[in-house]
């Protein structure tokens, strides 16, 4: 689907402008990683990112936003239409995430 697409091009533009983003293809998608912490992954019908639990709790308000099964802190965005807002908000929180994966302790880098 295009509209899929357009999405993952915009993550990707994102991704570009961050160091250190590792990308590993998995079956059906792409897991993103910063100093060996996973923190976004990216499917044709889903994107999800590991937040700090503020951003997770608020994202969770928001329209097509659900708890993931990948761990607590991650959220799922799995939007019904793609629009601005849905572009501005996975792109943020794409960076967000990577912000603080960089930011955590290495006793705390579990998936």
């Amino acid at each position: 689907m295009a509209e899929t697409d357009e999405l993952a091009t915009r993550i990707e533009a994102t991704a570009a402008v961050i160091p250190g983003i590792e990308r590993h293809a998995v079956a059906g998608g792409t897991r993103y990683l910063i100093d060996g912490v996973e923190f976004a992954a990216l499917s044709t019908r889903r994107a999800s990112f590991r937040l700090r639990p503020d951003v997770a709790a608020a994202a969770l308000k928001t329209p097509d936003v659900q708890g993931s099964d990948l761990d607590p802190g991650w959220v799922d965005l799995t939007p019904m239409q793609l629009d601005q807002f849905v572009f501005d908000r996975a792109t943020s929180w794409f960076a967000a995430a990577a912000r603080f994966a960089a930011e955590m302790e290495p006793g705390r880098r579990t998936h």
